[in-house]
């Protein structure tokens, strides 16, 4: 019966937005369970790297670099601050961490994609995962309905206000909602300085590899661990690059970032639906904690410093 139910499921799961998927996947955990659960974190793992490759076709690197020398530099700028911070104030909350990384990384860069892509690259759990994104997405939620009356309230103008939708706010779909309540300006200024920042999840990934191998190393060393090398993450660059160089291809593409999207949509049903009571439990408060404080930290950083700059 169980499994019956959980089949009849993934048919409606292309229609829910990524939060739904998630919401969804955490009620078939804590209710009748997942029935594959033996299955659960293979399928999660190679739908999750597949998807994330399959976005690299809607990343056009051209128009990102040539984005708006600003926004770049505000970019490096929230990178820098976001993940020192989310790593020192996860530390002190005694927040795990995969955990402190996962919601840093993305709260720097890009949200959901960004936490999809650190997931496999540090073997982050299935818990840690579906806390870091579930907090994710609750920020950017609250984020599309206070933005704009803030951003008028602190009388930023309109590429000002671009600007601080695209550094303060963690998904590209919240960004661009955000940002379209004020103008068409604001939008295109918000859209190509996220896309600036999103293509810092490659050299985020390979730091962040870097930085747990040497954390690793007498485990690696003794065996316990395995060095990890986030392949997947080159296949992305490698479908950026054939999506800039071969326009020819942009109707494959398209069907490419679609079919990407709706894994990716699968990809956090899955990962909801391997929760636990007792991981939750284990997991607590702290991390959504962590990410309601990091968050409001870079919005207030980021608004300061771009009405000074401006």
């Amino acid at each position: 019966m169980r499994e019956t139910i959980f089949v009849i499921l993934l048919f409606f799961i292309p229609f829910l937005s990524p939060g739904l998927s998630l919401l969804l996947g955490l009620i078939v955990a804590l209710t009748i369970g997942n029935p594959f659960i033996q299955h659960n974190k293979i399928f999660t793992k190679i739908l999750l790297q597949a998807s994330v490759v399959g976005l690299g076709f809607g990343v056009h690197l051209n128009e990102a670099l040539a984005a708006g020398k600003d926004g770049f530099i505000f970019t490096i700028f929230s990178i820098a601050i976001t993940m020192g911070l989310g790593l020192w104030i996860g530390r002190l909350l005694h927040v795990n961490k995969d955990t402190r990384t996962l919601v840093a990384g993305g709260t720097a860069i890009c949200g959901g994609s960004a936490i999809a892509a650190l997931g496999p690259v540090i073997n982050a759990k299935d818990k840690d995962m579906t806390v870091a994104l579930g907090t994710i997405f609750m920020l950017n939620a609250i984020a599309l309905f206070i933005f704009p009356p803030i951003g008028n309230l602190l009388h930023m103008d309109d590429t000002q206000f671009g600007y601080w939708c695209a550094i303060a706010i963690h998904d590209t779909s919240s960004v661009v909602g955000a940002a379209a309540t004020r103008s068409e300006a604001a939008l295109q200024i918000a859209t190509t300085t996220k896309l600036i920042r999103a293509l810092w999840i490659i050299p985020l990934s390979l730091l962040v590899a870097v930085f747990y191998n040497r954390g690793s190393k007498e485990k690696a060393e003794s065996g316990k661990k395995k060095i990890t090398i986030p392949w997947f993450i080159f296949l992305y660059v490698v479908a950026m690059i054939i999506a800039t160089y071969l326009p020819q291809g942009q109707a494959f593409y398209t069907e490419a970032v679609k079919i990407a999207k709706m894994g990716m949509i699968y990809t956090l049903f899955l990962i909801g639906t391997g929760l636990t009571w007792d991981s939750i439990k284990e997991v607590g408060y702290k991390p959504v904690l962590l990410g309601v404080i990091l968050w409001v930290i870079i919005s207030v950083i980021s608004a300061v410093s771009i009405m000074w700059i401006e």
